[in-house]
Formats: structure tokens, sequence, C-alpha cells
């Protein structure tokens, strides 16, 4: 196979951090000596995060053994895993902000065209359902774990109880059609064809479009790690893999 060098768009902030809570796991287990550092381990798992780079790439590019490249991306994705902020820390950080942005996106896997309860009718294709916080800026605030992508938007909401905690702490926050009937604090734009709108109800949607538009960004903060772009994992493996995403994500740009 041939080999060459290449790059990964991150900075080196996130290498630190995961070779730093890699050191730490290696402790825990004592397992000091391994076939790679604890800095190569964690170039490894983030070139596969990042870069969508396969097992057998990994493993020719490092000089290890393909089970060896999947342990390793295994045991660093866990240990990024259990970083991520709970909805709790996320609604909390989100209480100082003026209002939050609520969105959901599908990231696509490889199922057959029987699996149903992976199909999403809106998209047209087998994914995830995850749902996204985003603070006015379109910043990443927190990411929800993924839930077949045949299940509806308010549906997901509602059972991640991302509803009641913006309710309960009383924080404002703004959401497409997808959301109707979630009441409280979010705020959906009128039902209904644009030539049946009032004046006055057209003015409102245009507004609204504009501020969920800027919470487009935190969904492409996610779709930049190209793994999300098209994952290829089991299902049940999928929600460790955006929690770590998130948890790099947040502990590097705070």
């Amino acid at each position: 196979m041939l080999v060459y060098p290449s790059a990964i768009d991150l900075s080196s902030a996130a290498l630190r951090l995961l070779s730093r809570h890699l050191a730490v796991r290696r402790v825990q287990l004592r397992t000091p000596w391994r076939r790679l550092s604890t800095g190569r381990q964690a170039l490894l798992a983030l070139a596969h995060l990042r870069c969508g780079d396969t097992y057998t790439c990994l493993a020719a590019s490092f000089g290890i053994g393909v089970a060896t490249a999947h342990r390793y991306v295994a045991e660093a994705i866990d240990v990024l895993a259990r970083l991520a902020p709970t909805l709790q820390r996320a609604v909390s950080r989100a209480s100082t902000k003026a209002f939050v942005i609520l969105d959901g996106t599908l990231l696509p896997i490889d199922r057959i065209a029987a699996d149903r309860p992976y199909y999403s009718g809106k998209h047209k294709k087998h994914g995830m359902n995850v749902q996204v916080l985003a603070d006015p800026f379109g910043r990443l605030l927190w990411a929800s774990p993924a839930l077949p992508g045949a299940v509806h938007d308010i549906k997901a909401a509602r059972a991640h109880g991302i509803v009641d905690a913006l309710d309960s702490a009383g924080i404002r926050c703004w959401a497409d059609k997808g959301y109707q009937g979630a009441r409280g604090t979010i705020r959906v734009p009128h039902r209904g064809r644009w030539d049946t709108l009032s004046s006055g109800q057209r003015a409102v949607n245009v507004a609204h479009a504009r501020i969920r538009a800027v919470g487009e960004q935190a969904i492409a903060t996610l779709k930049q790690w190209r793994l999300l772009r098209k994952l290829r994992c089991s299902t049940t493996r999928i929600t460790d893999v955006v929690k770590a995403v998130l948890a790099i994500h947040v502990a590097t740009s705070a």
C-alpha cells in the first residue's frame, strides 16, 4: 500500500486533550505499554473522526494491524464520549444566552431499504436523527443521542427531554415547523401556505427564518467531521461518535 503525508484541519488542542485523557485511562487499566504512544493513538482517532479514514488505511499509515486500529479508535471514542456535556449542563450554559436555536439533522448510514426504522421520509434516505442546540451566534452547545431516522423531530425533542428542560429554565428557543405543538418556550413559524398568510404573519416568518438560519452553522460544525457524513459503523455506536465530536468541539472552543 502506498503511503503519503497528510494533514488534519484541527488545532493541536484537540490532540493534547485526547492524549491527556488516554494517558489517564492507560494508568487506570495498568497498560502503560502499547504499540502506539498516547499522542499517536490520539492522532489515529482524530484522523478517523475528522477525515473518515478507514481502519485499513489507518493501520497501514501507523504500522499496526487493522484490529489494533479498530480497538484504539473505539477506546478513544469511549474516552471522549464520557467528556461530552449533558443536556442539563448545556441548558445551564444556554441560560446565559438571549435565546437558543433547536434543529434536527439526519446523519446518513449504510442501511438497506428493508430497515424501515432508519428511513427518513423527509430526507428520502436512511440515517439517524440528531437534535442540535445552538446559541445566537450559531455555536454548537449540545447534540443529542442518535435516534432512528424515521423518528420525527418533535418526537425526538420530547424523548430527549429538550422541550421540558428549556421550558423549566425559561430559555426562549427558535425552531422550525417540525416542532409544531411543542409549546412552552419554543417558538415556531406560522403554519400555512405563503399566499394564505397575512402580511404580519409573513413578516414574522421571515424574521423567524433569519434567526433559525444561524443555527445551520451548528449543524455544519458536526458535518465538518467527515465520518458523520456517511456512517458505516453499528447504529449502537453512533451516539458515542456524536458525543466524541461534541466533547472535542466544546473543549477546544471554550
